[in-house]
């Protein structure tokens, strides 16, 4: 199917989104699309899926111009979009929740159809059970359960938008192998990413975005430094800090056992320091999520202790949690960590935990656009959450965490975003460590891990490693530890 979009605009109130921007796009090529966050990627990509509409411009398909007003005219048209976010029903079988995006579309499917669909999942080596609960897949799994579901409904043009944020290598891998067989079968493939690395892997041309208007575009074989310097107008370097942990003990795990239905985790015992910052690295699923939560208060340890000034706080909620300076930031955004429908300053003003009758408009405002200018937030004070591009709502829920905290848990804190902004995210966080502030974060990037963990805890398979040193670990040595290889005995 051949796409052509011919001076596209897209505007919110002031925001210039997408500025005349034209682009052919062909059959059976994986295209990448390039940008900082708030370069306008995501925008373009939700006209082309009728999410949302076009102010001027024309969408041809195959040389007729379209009018997409809806996600179900881009479906019915062959288009689809896999979200950031999974857009599914986790409470719902996997079967039920395909049957509701079904009627959707008007189409009724047969026991012929289920069995398409069954043979469409074995062709891309993704493995789940239709009986299943969608709440019980990891984030990878859930995106398979979209991309299944995108060509189980005829769609001949696939936009993935950061599909590789929160997921494993395991899966990075087994999606570009989908990719790349789907691209063979003369499938449009159209792969929004900030990764380099990623397009360099997985496409053949490469278009980049830059303040909503379209800058230039190379053809693969790719030069990093050029499409850094297309996407930033100059080259980036990553600084980190020193190490700034002190001896001084912020919490203490003792003998601490973690059960869920997918996992079960027993005796993690550490010290952590104050000023520290400790990785969790391992597959998705290993259990980094429901120990972050733990700590956090969220979800309550089966055993041990965990002590903060020498008091077990082990089963307290986590407003008890909070009292005590631990905030946790989850990696759903728009689930757990944002309020859609809300906008940044009533944010703002919620996250305010002081008990008050009256609202201080004027100080609210205040506070509201200062935040926005320190995080460089692409959003004004009456933006809603939902309305933010993915990287800058990741800053906003960071803007919201209390100062001076004693320990942060973040789950994928830069999650979504490019390298300038994941850059100034850790310079801030940085900052905090100074100031004392401990973090416990999360991230499937070994690199990231390596460069700004003291230490690390490696997960697999229920067991978590020590505290290990990240001076003395390569990505390959991390690597084969979350692989479960090189284990101490």
């Amino acid at each position: 199917m051949l796409i052509e979009l011919i001076e596209i605009h897209k505007f919110f109130g002031s925001v210039h989104a997408n500025n005349g921007i034209t682009l052919t796009i062909e059959p059976g090529q994986i295209l990448g699309v390039l940008g900082e966050n708030g370069a306008g990627k995501s925008t373009l990509m939700k006209v082309l899926s009728g999410l949302i509409c076009k102010d001027s411009g024309k969408i041809l398909i195959n040389h007729l111009e379209q009018e997409l007003n809806s996600p179900s005219d881009a479906l019915r048209l062959g288009i689809g979009m896999l979200h950031q976010d999974p857009h599914d029903f986790p409470s719902m079988t996997i079967r039920e929740d395909l049957q509701i995006w079904d009627s959707r579309t008007g189409v009724k499917k047969s026991a012929s159809d289920w069995q398409q669909l069954i043979a469409i999942q074995k062709d891309l080596g993704f493995h789940f059970d239709l009986n299943g609960t969608v709440g019980e897949l990891t984030v990878g799994e859930r995106q398979q359960l979209e991309l299944v579901r995108l060509l189980w409904l005829g769609v001949e043009v696939l936009i993935l938008d950061e599909p590789t944020t929160g997921i494993s290598a395991a899966q990075q891998e087994v999606l570009f192998a989908a990719l790349k067989k789907l691209a063979g079968q003369d499938k449009t493939i159209i792969f929004v990413s900030h990764k380099l690395e990623e397009v360099k892997e997985l496409c053949s041309r490469a278009v980049v975005l830059r303040k909503g208007c379209l800058i230039g575009e190379r053809q693969a074989p790719f030069n990093e430094n050029d499409l850094v310097e297309l996407m930033f107008g100059r080259q980036i370097t990553r600084t980190r800090t020193s190490q700034s942990g002190t001896q001084d003990i912020c919490m203490s795990v003792r003998n601490l056992s973690i059960e869920d239905f997918r996992i079960r985790i027993e005796n993690v015992n550490f010290d952590l320091y104050a000023g520290e910052v400790i990785g969790l690295a391992g597959m998705e699923g290993s259990g980094q999520r429901q120990f972050l939560q733990t700590l956090a208060g969220l979800k309550q340890a089966t055993g041990g202790r965990i002590e903060i000034d020498r008091e077990d706080i082990n089963g307290k909620n986590c407003f008890e949690f909070q009292k005590r300076g631990i905030f946790y930031v989850p990696s759903a955004r728009m689930e757990e960590g944002l309020v859609p429908g809300m906008t940044l300053e009533e944010h703002y003003i919620l996250s305010d935990c002081e008990k008050r009758m009256f609202i201080n408009g004027k100080n609210s405002r205040m506070i509201t656009e200062t935040r926005i200018e320190r995080f460089n937030i692409k959003g004004r004070a009456a933006t809603n959450s939902e309305e933010l591009s993915g990287g800058n709502q990741q800053r906003l829920l960071l803007s919201l965490l209390k100062d001076p905290a004693r320990l942060l848990l973040l789950e994928n804190p830069t999650r979504g975003l490019d390298i300038e902004s994941a850059n100034w995210i850790w310079s801030i966080l940085r900052e905090r460590c100074q100031a004392a502030t401990s973090i416990i974060f999360s991230s499937a990037d070994l690199d990231e891990l390596t460069f700004y963990a003291d230490r690390i805890l490696v997960f697999f398979a229920g067991r978590i490693s020590e505290p290990l040193p990240s001076s003395g670990l390569t990505e390959e040595k991390l690597g084969r530890m979350i692989g479960g290889k090189d284990w101490p005995k």
